[in-house]
């Protein structure tokens, strides 16, 4: 079997399945290589005769025709299944740029509003939950009243009146339950087997940057907490894994990375501030779900869907000393501006 060589129709075909999904684990790619060969082979391929270095293959020529187009392929591994995922990102705009060419502007607004509740909201030193149940996002719908437009000034340099800012409209609920589908199918987002929206891996590695520039201090002193942490071991960005038990330290490991980690060190410690790493502190579902409140509602019956979504609620929402700290933020970015 053929895996290289001249670019052919094969590499083309390998290409558009590519780009029709987005993403790619090498299970996924199996029956699609093998599609491919048989055609060009003129006899029967089967998945199970795909390899790697085949996938390999592919994957090089395909870079190297989309990077003619301003797209890579990077390569992450789950965070919850542990495959490695490949996926076509784009190198010149963000992700927010290519979802206005699909989608309008009030459901580009909702999914902002929808990721600053997951790495803002709901993603402090208390609690790093980075995902949103059902009710959440329903929260998100309400466009925030729009700000008074500031006063502009004419070339003489006297006021004019101030200009009306357009306010969108946000969505209704039936609307918001259609575009967080939406952006599953697309693979943006994951919805998890109990219901949660998070990042998707094709996500993470193309919004890394903007994560980064959106949600983290660059003003931050050295150590202190940032709301986007990446793993100590693969340096990947982390919502699923484990944290440091001090609760100000930004260490962070994906649980695929934890054991290999370890081996590396003399003994289980954090290797910033030195706190024992017990393993029993989490990021993502987990850091919900392993509490004792989460627990507790699980062994009860009857109307369990509401009462699940208003302890979600009572378990993520930000403390009082938190909400305090947020809103000194906002005054001192206010006085700077």
């Amino acid at each position: 079997m053929e895996g290289d060589g001249e670019y052919n129709d094969g590499h083309r075909a390998f290409v558009q399945a590519f780009m029709a999904r987005g993403t790619m684990t090498l299970q996924e790619a199996k029956p699609v290589l093998a599609s491919i060969l048989t055609v060009q082979e003129g006899e029967p391929v089967d998945a199970v005769q795909i390899t790697q270095e085949i996938f390999d293959s592919y994957l090089s020529a395909a870079q190297e025709a989309l990077s003619r187009l301003d797209y890579d392929i990077k390569n992450t591994m789950h965070q919850v299944t542990k495959k490695r995922v490949w996926a076509i990102v784009n190198t010149t705009s963000d992700a927010m740029t290519q979802l206005a060419t699909v989608h309008s502007a009030e459901e580009i607004a909702f999914v902002k509003r929808v990721l600053d509740a997951m790495f803002d909201k709901y993603n402090s030193p208390r609690l790093e939950a980075m995902f949103l149940d059902s009710m959440q996002y329903h929260k998100c719908c309400r466009a925030p009243a729009a700000a008074p437009a500031a006063e502009a000034m004419d070339d003489e340099g006297e006021e004019n009146q101030p200009q009306q800012s357009q306010q969108l409209r946000g969505l209704k609920s039936s609307e918001a339950e259609a575009m967080m589908q939406s952006m599953v199918n697309q693979g943006w987002f994951e919805r998890s087997a109990k219901g949660f929206f998070s990042l998707s891996p094709r996500a993470l590695m193309e919004l890394r940057s903007w994560l980064t520039d959106t949600y983290n201090d660059p003003d931050a002193e050295p150590g202190e907490w940032q709301r986007i942490k990446f793993c100590e071991a693969c340096k990947d960005i982390v919502t699923v894994g484990q944290r440091c038990a001090e609760r100000d330290c930004n260490v962070r490991l994906h649980d695929h990375c934890e054991e290999a980690f370890w081996r590396t060190k003399r003994e289980k410690k954090c290797p910033k501030c030195a706190t024992p790493w017990d393993g029993k502190h989490f990021v993502g579902e987990r850091a919900v779900t392993e509490t004792e409140a989460y627990r507790r509602s699980k062994g009860h019956r009857g109307s369990r869907a509401g009462r699940s979504s208003g302890l979600m609620e009572q378990i993520m929402a930000p403390d009082e000393e938190e909400e305090e700290e947020e809103e000194q933020e906002e005054q001192e970015q206010l006085e700077d501006e």
